[in-house]
């Protein structure tokens, strides 16, 4: 609030009036300093990570490609590897032989992708994530269906 000095033309004296004005100018020396502290933090707010990606590669076209194996948990609490229904207790054997491994060993460095019905318990699908860690599949994908 300001006040103003200042009387009627024909009088010889001086009135102070009060002035209800807004005054804008601290208002915009404050917005200024703000925007210029934001435009100097802004760019130090992103972390850059540097990554050493190897280059794409396509595949070997003369190597045949190998179809996904599917591990599907439904909500009733079957396990499907393919079309082909599986237990937990021959989660391992059933998934070698879907990926074409046998018991030799060299499966479990194959990708396996689980996928579950969004009505499946949490505890069925970690039992079968913890069963498939526990003998030796660390390569998992997980899969994810949108609901629309």
């Amino acid at each position: 609030m300001g006040s103003k000095l200042s009387g009627p033309a024909g009088q010889g004296g001086k009135t102070i009036a009060q002035n209800a004005d807004i005054n804008v100018t601290p208002f915009v020396d404050i917005m200024l300093v703000l925007l210029i502290i934001f435009m100097v933090a802004a760019p130090m707010a992103t972390v850059s990570i540097k990554l050493d990606l190897p280059p794409a590669t396509p595949p070997d076209p003369n190597v045949p490609q190998k179809d996904p194996v599917y591990i599907t948990i439904q909500e009733s609490g079957s396990i499907f590897i393919a079309e082909q229904q599986t237990t937990i207790e021959t989660l391992e054997v059933d998934v070698c032989a879907a990926l074409g491994g046998g018991e030799t060993g060299d499966c479990r460095q194959e990708r396996v992708f689980v996928r579950a019905q969004p009505e499946v318990k949490y505890n069925a699908f970690m039992e079968v994530m913890n069963k498939l860690q526990e003998k030796g599949f660390l390569k998992v994908g997980l899969l994810n269906e949108d609901i629309t």
